[in-house]
């Protein structure tokens, strides 16, 4: 082989060395740099399989006890006389406390027809006391994933406060479950006496309402 021979492979080879260095260079842009595809991914969401009784799930290899204990790590010891047949869960609001250092608990039941009380107030409360809510409910049938309390309150037609909590993922059980929420304040002064109107919501991941109840409060100088 001559010069001329080797110093065309040396091209031939420098081309193919300059070629590999580029596909090398666009692969590494590439793959930092985000495709269509890439952004298509980010919105996609997963598609979750049919919901299947939670009977069916705790039956399935009841007889492999490392199973057995692992299912239970991850919901709980589950009463099965509060599971059903059915996949979905069934959420009861038993009453709602308002807790307050001012004065006794304060225990409000939900009646069936979800209007508290159509001839006045459902509660009132002092302006400027501590008060903390706290809500009793049972889970039974299924688990329920990502329950929230979500609550709006009206003065004279203009909404005056949002709270959206998270309370949590339960697995039925025979006791009721119990949730407390963050201390706050009533508001005070002359223009934050008088009444209220608010709209409570009790609802899941999948937006599924366990309870929607609407009802008006007072906000007085002394508690009623």
């Amino acid at each position: 082989m001559g010069l001329d021979d080797e110093k065309k492979e040396g091209e031939a080879s420098g081309e193919t060395s300059d070629r590999e260095n580029r596909l090398s260079r666009m692969n590494s842009e590439s793959s930092l740099s985000p495709t269509e595809d890439d952004e298509d991914d980010d919105d996609r969401k997963p598609e979750l399989g049919p919901m299947i009784a939670l009977k069916e799930q705790l039956e399935k290899d009841k007889d492999d006890e490392s199973l057995r204990r692992w299912k239970e790590q991850l919901i709980g010891v589950v009463d099965f006389e509060d599971v059903g047949e059915t996949p979905d869960p069934v959420v009861k609001i038993l009453h709602l406390t308002v807790r307050s250092p001012d004065r006794d608990e304060m225990v409000l039941t939900i009646p069936d027809d979800g209007v508290p009380n159509p001839k006045g107030p459902w509660f009132t409360i002092k302006e400027g006391s501590k008060y903390t809510l706290v809500f009793n409910f049972r889970v039974t049938n299924n688990i329920v994933s990502g329950l929230r309390y979500n609550n709006t309150v009206w003065k004279t037609g203009v909404k005056v406060d949002s709270t959206k909590a998270m309370l949590g993922t339960f697995s039925p059980q025979a006791e009721p479950y119990q949730h407390v929420m963050p201390e706050e304040t009533t508001p005070s002064g002359m223009f934050a006496r008088g009444s209220y109107s608010a709209r409570t919501k009790f609802i899941d991941d999948d937006n599924k309402c366990y309870l929607e109840i609407n009802y008006t409060f007072d906000i007085r100088k002394n508690w009623q």
